[in-house]
């Protein structure tokens, strides 16, 4: 893996329709790397379903960081990758999908939902929204957020921008229903 840049970054909501509220936290980390398949066509794209693994555990320890809080105190996660014009969705959906999630599970000390995934192709300047949601049912509606992340030079055509966020609550004030953070029993992923 050829790794440009790291970027982290933390968000601390207090206050909510000007009202204040208890501290909603949620952190991102994203590498910006070269994609070894710019420019042609691949069948075997076990590269970057390896370097997926890496940037699992890697970002998913930059993030865990950056929230500053211990691993069993995060509830929700995300990942995200912004393919550069050279490359293809696939790659994006190599990094992302066979390997990523478990490395990342492993920092926050597990997580039974899907994490919550997108990937879209785009160049500097491109918006890349990272979704998340509660890592243990992904029923629980306060937790269904996002994270946004825009380079102003990144990626470029030869690069992939992959991203990681965290959450160590749902979003301030939630009030649309349904299943809350304390209901859950987290035993298969959804409730």
């Amino acid at each position: 893996m050829k790794l440009r840049r790291l970027i982290t970054l933390v968000e601390e909501v207090r206050t909510e329709m000007g009202r204040p509220v208890p501290p909603s936290r949620r952190a991102l980390a994203a590498a910006v790397i070269a994609n070894p398949f710019a420019g042609r066509y691949a069948e075997d794209l076990s590269e970057l379903i390896e370097t997926g693994a890496t940037l699992g555990e890697m970002l998913g320890q930059e993030a865990l960081a950056a929230l500053g809080c211990a691993p069993e105190a995060v509830e929700g996660y995300g990942k995200a990758a912004l393919i550069g014009e050279a490359g293809e969705l696939e790659h994006g959906a190599a990094l992302l999908h066979p390997a990523l999630g478990a490395p990342l599970r492993a920092v926050i000390g597990g997580g039974k939902a899907l994490v919550p995934s997108s990937k879209a192709m785009g160049g500097p300047g491109c918006v890349l929204d990272v979704p998340l949601g509660h890592k243990d049912a992904a029923y629980v509606r306060s937790h269904f957020d996002g994270m946004r992340l825009q380079l102003n030079e990144a990626p470029r055509a030869s690069e992939i921008v992959v991203a990681v966020a965290l959450q160590q609550t749902g979003r301030p004030n939630p009030r649309v229903g349904g299943l809350t953070h304390a209901e859950i029993t987290g035993a298969d992923g959804l409730r």
